[in-house]
């Protein structure tokens, strides 16, 4: 009875260990992959250049070319701006079932950012991510988002994996 007991125990652990960080494996027909590198443990994107870099530490794991706001000159400040953040967020969310394929929430806004609208008299908008094309919006432009960060869909897999909640987000101008 205690081998039975033993055998179901350990493969239920295998069984969540498959869950992990990065979702199940990939597999055809899953948008979730696996990742075996090393931990991501900072995101820079840089808006004029149109990059987003992945760090390990010091060491450069990989770069992404981005699409960004409709208005990406300056920093987002109130809601329907169309503009993408600038400054010191995390990663602060997943949503494996985003209208645009996967999406990672950065946490904007801060509370110098609402401070900053509530000044204003205005709200700060929110709802920002780093998200997929999911297809339909191929085409439309180097930067058509509302305030976020986008990438194409394989590569949002990629990053949905890599990236930890917790990760800390640089967007500098």
């Amino acid at each position: 009875m205690h081998r039975r007991s033993a055998l179901l125990g350990l493969s239920s652990l295998a069984v969540l260990a498959a869950c992990g960080r990065g979702g199940p494996s990939s597999g055809p027909g899953t948008k979730f992959r696996s990742y075996a590198g090393p931990p991501i443990t900072q995101v820079q994107v840089y808006k004029s250049k149109r990059r987003m870099h992945l760090f390990s530490d010091k060491e450069l794991v990989k770069t992404y070319k981005i699409a960004l706001g409709g208005n990406p000159v300056g920093k987002k400040q109130f809601e329907g701006d169309y503009k993408t953040p600038e400054g010191f967020y995390f990663i602060d969310r997943r949503n494996p079932n985003s209208a645009y394929h996967l999406s990672l929430g950065i946490s904007y806004p801060n509370a110098e950012d609402r401070a900053f609208a509530a000044a204003q008299g205005r709200k700060p908008g929110g709802d920002i991510f780093i998200h997929g094309r999911a297809g339909k919006n191929k085409g439309r432009g180097k930067d058509w988002t509302a305030g976020c960060i986008a990438v194409k869909d394989e590569e949002i897999e990629e990053l949905y994996a890599m990236i930890a909640n917790g990760t800390p987000i640089w967007i500098f101008p």
